[in-house]
């Protein structure tokens, strides 16, 4: 006879602390985050992806701060030490992965983008028991889930932070209030060594260049600004744009999206769904 599915219609509301316990390969749960919410520094055994459903939240590690659009996961590796911030309120589906059948070979985190196949998995994963039969259709469905988290596209929006003391803090108060008009020579002066000697170190920091970094600080800050309902113009403005259209081109060759159609500039974004 058959197994009978272990599903039911709302998504499954599983501690945290109790995942480890579940002797599965991977186990999917659901939450729901206030707006503002922050979930202090902590790390799992097992590694998570971490998918919001709408909403807008953040992911720091002690080596790098990664923002996640909606319609975006981040991928946690398992141990890593992390705190995340929910910007927006945000009810998020999470699978948790034993270590050894992880299906993405990565030493940091990653925010992937979410196809429709894979967001259906996710939300339909919330609703089967986290204890599902082995060869049943729920044991069937995660194992294509794994295998579309091991698909999914990585996208730019990681800034990597520094070791130093003094450097990282420059580039947190920096990606507090971002301008592409910022240049190594200011920051090098600030930090009473020559451009040259600046360059070098901000290079070994961080594994990129100043200004690739600096790009990618004002694309991070842009996307959480585009959630938050901020306009466009404005937005360019702020960063440092003296054309609006020459921050859109920019921001289409990062992204893929010109900005008011990217994931985070859409109204489900803000609405938190």
């Amino acid at each position: 006879m058959p197994t009978q599915p272990h599903t039911s219609t709302s998504p499954v509301k599983l501690p945290i602390h109790q995942v480890d316990d579940i002797a599965r390969p991977v186990v999917v749960a659901g939450a729901d985050y206030p707006g503002g919410s922050l979930q202090a520094w902590h790390s799992h055994r097992r590694a998570q992806l971490l998918f919001g459903l709408g909403g807008l939240m953040q992911v720091v590690t002690q080596d790098g701060a990664w923002v996640v659009p909606p319609q975006h996961a981040v991928w946690i590796p398992s141990g890593r030490e992390h705190q995340s911030r929910m910007l927006l309120p945000v009810t998020t589906c999470s699978a948790f992965v034993e270590p050894d059948h992880v299906p993405r070979n990565a030493a940091s985190c990653q925010v992937l983008e979410v196809g429709p196949l894979l967001r259906e998995l996710l939300i339909e994963a919330t609703r089967i028991d986290p204890r599902y039969e082995p060869h049943s259709r729920e044991e069937y469905l995660m194992r294509l889930l794994l295998e579309e988290i091991g698909r999914a596209r990585e996208i730019p929006v990681h800034v990597p932070l520094p070791q130093d003391e003094k450097l990282g803090a420059l580039c947190r108060a920096f990606m507090m209030e971002p301008s592409i008009q910022s240049r190594p020579g200011q920051w090098a002066e600030r930090l009473h060594m020559s451009e040259r000697t600046f360059n070098r170190k901000f290079l070994a920091q961080t594994g990129m260049g100043f200004q690739q970094w600096r790009l990618r600080a004002c694309i991070v800050n842009a996307i959480s600004r585009l959630a938050l309902g901020h306009a466009v113009t404005v937005i360019a403005y702020d960063l440092g744009y003296e054309r609006p259209a020459a921050f859109s081109t920019m921001f289409r060759k990062m992204t893929g999206h010109v900005p008011s159609a990217h994931p985070a500039a859409q109204g489900d974004a803000r609405r938190g769904r």
